[in-house]
């Protein structure tokens, strides 16, 4: 299904749905592989564990943000195709981002797990069918079909990655 299927709009996540294309999901997640795929990896090696400004988070930290929040996303969405209610209603980004220790971990090493959540959220959503993509859960407290949900996950790559070309950019 479409991006332009989605009926669960009006919320904080529309800022990230709106970053993605009106093209099949499976399609839209399989060409953020490609995006992976894309990054300057030389580049970022020589970045390192570099900041543009006190406080702010390394590439590292930006890409370990990307997974951690593909991971509890794809983990939402799940329950959701399921009918689970069990569904927690938030995470602290700067917590998880606090203790994940990239400074300790190379970029490649970080980047492979990237590409292997990204495969298995692809595989999760090649199984569902229109009718799971369809249903409704909570994300933190808006309404969110699963179909929202992984657009949001594209939208949110896109969205880290820009900031990426912006700030850390080789001169």
């Amino acid at each position: 299904m479409k991006k332009s299927s989605i009926t669960t709009l009006g919320s904080y996540f529309d800022r990230y749905i709106d970053l993605a294309e009106d093209i099949d999901l499976v399609e839209a997640l399989e060409q953020s592989m490609m995006d992976i795929d894309m990054l300057d990896m030389i580049h970022l090696r020589n970045l390192g564990n570099w900041t543009y400004a006190e406080g702010k988070w390394s590439v590292k930290d930006i890409i370990q943000h990307i997974i951690d929040t593909e991971r509890i996303f794809c983990y939402r969405t799940l329950c959701y195709a399921r009918l689970d209610p069990n569904i927690p209603n938030s995470y602290d980004e700067n917590e998880y981002a606090a203790n994940a220790k990239t400074i300790e971990r190379e970029i490649d090493d970080i980047v492979d797990e990237l590409k292997t959540v990204r495969l298995a959220t692809i595989a999760m959503f090649k199984s569902f069918d229109d009718e799971d993509l369809q249903k409704i859960g909570t994300c933190w407290k808006y309404p969110m079909s699963v179909l929202a949900m992984g657009f949001i996950l594209v939208g949110h790559q896109k969205h880290h990655f820009s900031v990426m070309r912006e700030r850390y950019a080789g001169d």
